[in-house]
């Protein structure tokens, strides 16, 4: 019902626009309207007309979503478009808004969901989107009236005309006809008010803020880690501050999650006394439907995901395995670990030395070093990482975690954010007695090896830690790739492994697949647990942006965006009057800010040396 009442939502509000915009469709009967009625009604009636499909459009998504709020406003806006499809005397269409109208009152109880979280910035998004969309109407609308235009108006005198009329203003072109001009100018005045007053609704309404960690939803959480920690690789990313959670009725367990386009995402098993899973799961599902979101899970566990499916009526999708490497084990020793412990003698003969320390015994000034030299290397200005990622570092509360570095004396005239700091690895706890990779950066001018060399350092000082299990990196659809090598793999096998290693290009599957298998560890499965097939793209996207895989910019990207284009190179006059241009290469650390060198004019001594 939600969704045939959206579609149907959608297309009256397409059908009223096209009726406004264009008056050949709608009939030769306005004429005999307009000798009965004053004029002024009718034009008002089709400005009116117009406004109300742009609404329908903007709630029929809403609607579909069982949203109370789009459904109130609905039931409101269909009766007052079947007035005024009476009014030009279009019964069917008056039928079918009435019609509607009429079923959705009857199945009021089919939309309940509250509203999403929400922020100002789709405050400015509704400005600009909808201030797009009412110029490009408003064009339309001037230009299919050319018969009744004086003069030969340009493209540009009619987009004037277009953002004045916007604001209420009369623009330059001139219409013979006296009724087309009160029509176009009502109709325009009537796209910028709806454009100001939805803005200024949304701007002004109560701020719902997004997914945030409570001081004392952390502190429970912890408690819970304590004690259950050991179940989970991904308990402690639940302490990502960017999630909200969820606890049983008994509150000894939780599930951790963000809303991200509508899905309620959480990650890795629930938290906590297994034999309160179920609990929390079902407030987990309850607050779902609440709010009409899809319920989704990303890389549980084997037994974690048996009780979803079990409790939630879910199904549950293969999506890759975790590599565990038992510290006991490992060795260098062997054919099969002669890549690694070559590639580890190299880094070593180049002068690379590491340190394993906690994260709490590091001073306040290495923390910062390390925290500025880990943000300058990383590949992207997005800090990527949901599931598997804890997004910070250094914070008081995590003396727990193992940090571990690798050095070399920086060249001399070189200077790095890191000082001789090259790479590091930070592993979260992991229960007592193991530990979980969380971030691995290293310099881009370091040399290849640099990560199998922490790695080993990392899995040969564990037991100094007492650590028995190492964590290291996600093997998204690792099964597939290395079936697909055997000997044997049938066509459709082959072809999905192709696929992958295509989709390796940007989403490095196959890399971390290699990369992983390099220290021979135990595969573990982990997996995706969705409602059903139809939501899985839906749930795909939503994970990519939760991973930071698939930004969607923002006003701050479109300012930074847009000074970059407008900055121009910037001339420095020296003492002697030479001028200086910009120089070209790489951006400063200061992203945006940029770089220019002040030098001393011909003949004139540098005391300052160069200034940046």
């Amino acid at each position: 019902m939600p969704a045939a009442a959206a579609y149907a939502a959608l297309f009256i509000g397409i059908l009223d626009i096209v009726k406004g915009v264009f008056p050949r469709l709608r009939g030769s009967r306005i004429s005999e309207i307009a000798s009965v009625l004053p004029g002024s009604v009718t034009t008002l009636a089709e400005t009116a007309s117009l406004l109300v499909g742009i609404l329908l459009i903007m709630l029929a998504h809403a609607l579909r979503r069982r949203k109370a709020r789009a459904w109130r406003a609905v039931v409101v806006l269909l009766p007052v478009g079947t007035v005024l499809e009476g009014l030009h005397r279009h019964p069917v269409a008056a039928s079918v808004s009435l019609l509607l109208c009429v079923v959705l009152l009857v199945n009021r109880r089919e939309f309940y969901a509250l509203s999403d979280p929400r922020s100002r910035w789709r405050a400015l998004w509704n400005l600009l989107v909808l201030g797009a969309f009412d110029v490009v109407i408003g064009w339309i609308l001037v230009a299919t009236r050319h018969r009744t235009v004086a003069g030969h108006p340009g493209v540009g005198d009619q987009l004037r005309h277009v953002v004045l009329g916007l604001v209420g203003l009369e623009g330059p072109v001139v219409f013979t006809s006296e009724r087309t001009g009160d029509l176009v100018y009502f109709s325009l005045a009537g796209l910028g008010a709806l454009t100001a007053v939805t803005t200024i609704y949304l701007a002004l309404r109560p701020e719902r803020p997004v997914a945030a960690l409570t001081g004392d939803d952390e502190r429970r959480l912890r408690a819970l880690l304590d004690r259950y920690g050991r179940q989970d690789s991904l308990g402690y990313f639940a302490l990502r501050r960017d999630k909200s959670v969820i606890f049983s009725p008994s509150g000894k367990a939780a599930v951790a999650y963000r809303v991200v386009a509508g899905v309620m995402l959480a990650s890795g098993d629930p938290i906590g006394d297994p034999e309160a899973w179920p609990g929390a799961i079902r407030r987990f599902l309850e607050e779902a439907r609440r709010h009409a979101w899809v319920p989704a899970v990303i890389g549980c566990g084997e037994t974690g995901g048996g009780v979803w499916t079990r409790e939630g009526g879910l199904d549950a999708l293969e999506i890759g395995d975790e590599a565990v490497v038992e510290v006991s084990g490992f060795t260098l020793e062997g054919r099969a670990m002669r890549n690694v412990r070559q590639m580890v003698k190299r880094v070593e003969r180049l002068g690379y030395t590491c340190r394993v320390r906690r994260a709490g015994d590091l001073s306040e000034a290495e923390r910062e070093r390390i925290r500025n030299a880990a943000d300058f290397w990383r590949g992207t200005e997005t800090e990527r990482g949901f599931s598997m990622a804890l997004g910070r570092f250094g914070d008081p509360a995590d003396a727990g975690c193992l940090v571990v570095t690798a050095h070399r004396a920086t060249p001399e005239g070189e200077e790095s954010p890191g000082g001789d700091i090259r790479a590091v690895l930070h592993f979260v706890p992991w229960g007592a007695d193991g530990i979980s990779l969380d971030l691995m950066r290293r310099d881009r001018e370091a040399d290849p090896g640099l990560n199998e060399l922490l790695i080993v350092r990392a899995l040969q000082a564990a037991p100094d830690f007492g650590v028995t299990r190492v964590s290291l990196n996600f093997a998204m659809f690792r099964s597939a790739l290395a079936r697909g090598e055997r000997l044997g793999a049938g066509p459709v096998l082959r072809a999905w492994c192709g696929i992958l290693v295509f989709l390796s290009r940007w989403f490095q599957i196959e890399s971390l697949y290699r990369f992983n298998a390099k220290f021979r560890p135990l595969w573990e499965p982990r997996f995706l647990v969705y409602p059903t097939a139809r939501d899985l793209p839906r749930i795909g996207v939503s994970a990519l942006q939760a991973e930071a895989f698939l930004t969607l910019p923002g006003p701050s990207d479109w300012g930074r965006l847009l000074r970059r284009r407008l900055r121009k190179p910037v001339e420095v006059f020296g003492p002697a009057g030479g001028s200086v241009p910009e120089p070209d290469g790489q951006p400063s650390v200061g992203g945006e800010v940029g770089q220019v060198t002040l030098r001393g004019g011909p003949g004139q001594p540098e005391p300052g040396g160069e200034v940046r």
